[in-house]
């Protein structure tokens, strides 16, 4: 990749010019009539297009180069790198798998140096390119000895492990999660780096050590693979689970593992606890009363199915059912809460008659057929303020009529 003629003036006014338009069009509309790669331009604009939401400082800022689609679909947004930096700090960090350099950029902010390492050469460009064009923030000074703020290393991180004489602060890494047929990986010894085989080095080498992880990671997996993590954050954004965090640092005494439970861009409190708190605890069955409440889907991927109840003071639906009923709102319950007005018959015609537009939202948890295939046979489409919830209670499949409380 020539990154000369990538930061060359036309170029980067032509990206600028038209990144409201169509990509595809922009390809058929300007080939063989502009003197720099169209290819190249056409893919930053549709890349910027792409992450406006994800990375919107970085999409607005007209100096950084975007690589291939694959490289921004697992690349962190801007708010999930942030939450993971905060509290961080020291001296010394290095990311092993810098990727974009996103999670980079924000968890080297507490630290006086931080080393980047990526293996892929088109993706290393690009990132050294872009992070030795953002300004570190405010107050952070090199290392005696160590002459700048980031240090870069074109190859493998555990390579660059191995041979360095560094101790670090903290240890971050991202393993792939995809395999050479592009299928999905979800165990942490498939991932590449594998940090399942090469733990001892890692703890030899850092006093933290925290891993990022597919959200479709199985908490009691992680800790199969590895025992010594003390604790996992799920972390959501708008109720939608985006990564797993896996933490450990040296002397930590804490006694029991943790988890914690985070959403971000929302008012929802964090929820954490200690896997025994949830093997304890005990839930009653009960039908619905006043109040559906449905759990943040970060807590039900962390498993807490009973806690959840236990410290809201609420009853189960069903042994399966995660749902949740009261005749009160517990205060700042992370989930949402809707008031029961009816139970109704999943008949065509009585759904009709209730909603004449045909539009109320439908969501079923542990009932006889999903939510797309419910509003298939009801005639029904998203919209309006009334839901339909589908689910299983002691007494079998039930769908109850309901209004979300804001």
């Amino acid at each position: 990749m020539n990154l000369s003629e990538l930061n060359s003036a036309e170029f980067r006014q032509f990206v600028q010019d038209h990144l409201s338009e169509d990509p595809a069009l922009l390809l058929f509309k300007y080939q063989g009539k502009v003197t720099f790669d169209l290819k190249m331009a056409v893919q930053q604009i549709s890349a910027r297009q792409k992450v406006s939401k994800k990375l919107p400082s970085w999409s607005a800022n007209p100096d950084l180069l975007f690589p291939a689609s694959i490289s921004l679909e697992q690349s962190s947004s801007e708010e999930t790198a942030h939450f993971k930096a905060k509290g961080l700090n020291g001296k010394l960090m290095i990311d092993l798998t810098g990727g974009y350099g996103v999670d980079f950029f924000h968890l080297s902010q507490g630290f006086e140096k931080g080393i980047y390492c990526e293996r892929q050469p088109e993706l290393f460009q690009i990132s050294k390119h872009n992070l030795e064009l953002l300004k570190p923030s405010k107050g952070s000074e090199p290392m005696e000895g160590l002459d700048r703020k980031f240090e870069f290393f074109e190859g493998d991180g555990l390579d660059f492990l191995k041979k360095t004489n560094h101790h670090f602060d903290l240890i971050y890494a991202d393993p792939a999660r995809r395999g050479g047929g592009n299928q999905k990986l979800y165990k942490l010894e498939e991932c590449e780096p594998d940090v399942v085989s090469t733990w001892s080095l890692l703890r030899s080498k850092s006093d933290h050590i925290l891993i990022k992880a597919s959200p479709m990671l199985d908490i009691t997996q992680a800790w199969t693979e590895l025992p010594e993590i003390q604790k996992i954050t799920v972390v959501s954004v708008k109720n939608e689970v985006k990564e797993l965090l896996l933490s450990w640092e040296k002397g930590n005494t804490q006694e029991s593992r943790e988890i914690s439970v985070v959403d971000l861009g929302s008012e929802n409190p964090r929820f954490s606890f200690a896997p025994k708190e949830e093997e304890k605890a005990i839930v009653p069955l009960g039908e619905a009363e006043t109040y559906l409440i449905e759990p943040l889907n970060g807590i039900l991927k962390a498993g807490a199915f009973n806690l959840f109840a236990a410290r809201f003071g609420l009853k189960k639906l069903e042994k399966n059912s995660h749902l949740y009923t009261g005749n009160t709102i517990p205060d700042d319950i992370p989930g949402r809460v809707f008031e029961v007005i009816q139970e109704v018959s999943p008949k065509k015609q009585e759904i009709k008659n209730l909603f004449p537009s045909g539009k109320v939202n439908v969501i079923c948890r542990n009932y006889s057929i999903g939510a797309e295939d419910l509003k298939k046979k009801l005639g029904l489409k998203d919209g309006g303020e009334d839901f339909l919830i589908g689910t299983k209670t002691k007494s079998g499949f039930k769908v109850f009529w309901c209004r979300r409380i804001q």
